[in-house]
């Protein structure tokens, strides 16, 4: 008997790609449009390599009305597009409508989630996830955690994933993250990729991109070419998501010695560096200041004062992705995505 059509998960955060920072950059501008059409390529993916279902939340925006019209049309019906089906869910327009989204998914036994949006967005999916590997697609401003990726292939790498056509020890990656916690506010959170730590004492206006607001950088995974707080790590003390530690700097702007980082799209910023090293994993890192604030994935969320002791941990408990190279170029290695005679996108059968 055939094993049943793999059931996917699709999750586009609406107000990804379109936040404040876009008055201070010139970052790009994602619209609804745009993420529609890149559902419809992941769709398209998925029904050529086998997902027979995929599930995804409702929006106001439109996404969701875009892609069931696009469902409708002769191009999903020519190239075999999964059945979808739209979860009627409460919107509040917040954060908690991806987490409610995911828990929803998870609920239903799906067996990946597709999700487009920045940092934050794969956070909050990541938060609710717990083993469901996710396939990440950029459409934020803060795109370090999902690598910048052409939906199709994304598409293809998820469905070649789910259909068990490639290992999951070759296609899916454990990733790292930093634990945060205080134990004064009985709080504990993580982030994807850094966390900053700020002398500003309030909240505010949550995203920090400026040098004379940062103090220490801690991030899981530092790359050259990143966008973002963790270009200061990246392009001063570079670590790759495959290695074990992680990497910190300390900054002053009186230091001897300074950096010329792109610390958000279009924006680039000297910062003084004073010291960096490498973090160790399950070791808690004290921040230097004694009050300020935490930024996690570039938001600030957490204030401190003197009488706090918060700690920053790198671990190894990270949610599972979709490394979408590995995934191809096994399926080409093993000529995965050869077409017997017979199947439905076979020139021939055309």
């Amino acid at each position: 008997m055939p094993l049943p059509a793999p059931l996917v998960g699709i999750i586009a955060n609406p107000a990804s790609g379109r936040d404040l920072r876009r008055l201070t950059a010139t970052a790009g501008l994602y619209s609804s449009t745009d993420k529609a059409a890149a559902i419809a390529r992941l769709l398209a993916a998925f029904g050529a390599t086998g997902v027979g279902h995929v599930l995804m939340p409702s929006d106001m925006t439109g996404i969701a009305a875009a892609v069931v019209k696009a469902c409708a049309g002769p191009m999903a019906r020519d190239q075999h597009w999964p059945a979808l089906e739209i979860l009627d869910l409460p919107l509040t327009q917040t954060v908690s409508d991806t987490r409610l989204a995911t828990r929803n998914m998870v609920a239903r036994g799906v067996s990946l989630i597709a999700v487009l949006g920045g940092d934050g967005t794969h956070k909050a999916v990541a938060a609710e996830a717990g083993d469901v590997p996710l396939l990440t697609l950029s459409t934020g401003t803060n795109n370090a955690f999902p690598e910048l990726r052409e939906a199709t292939s994304a598409g293809l790498a998820g469905g070649l994933i789910v259909g068990g056509k490639v290992p999951t020890s070759i296609g899916l990656r454990r990733n790292k993250r930093l634990l945060v916690r205080v134990p004064q506010q009985q709080l504990s959170e993580w982030a994807l990729v850094e966390v900053a730590v700020s002398p500003q004492r309030f909240i505010g206006a949550r995203a920090l991109s400026r040098s004379e607001d940062l103090s220490e950088i801690f991030a899981c995974f530092a790359e050259p070419h990143a966008i973002g707080l963790s270009a200061l790590c990246g392009l001063w003390n570079p670590v790759s998501r495959q290695a074990p530690h992680g990497a910190w700097v300390r900054l002053d702007e009186n230091a001897g010695q300074a950096l010329l980082a792109p610390v958000a799209p279009g924006v680039l910023q000297g910062c003084g560096i004073t010291a960096s090293g490498h973090m160790a994993p399950d070791e808690p890192y004290r921040p230097a200041l004694v009050q300020g604030t935490l930024a996690l994935d570039g938001e600030r969320e957490i204030e401190f004062c003197a009488h706090d002791t918060p700690t920053i941990t790198l671990d190894h408990l990270g949610p599972l992705s979709v490394d979408v190279q590995a995934v191809l170029t096994h399926a080409a290695q093993h000529r995965l995505l050869a077409l017997p005679l017979g199947h439905p996108l076979h020139p021939a059968t055309r």
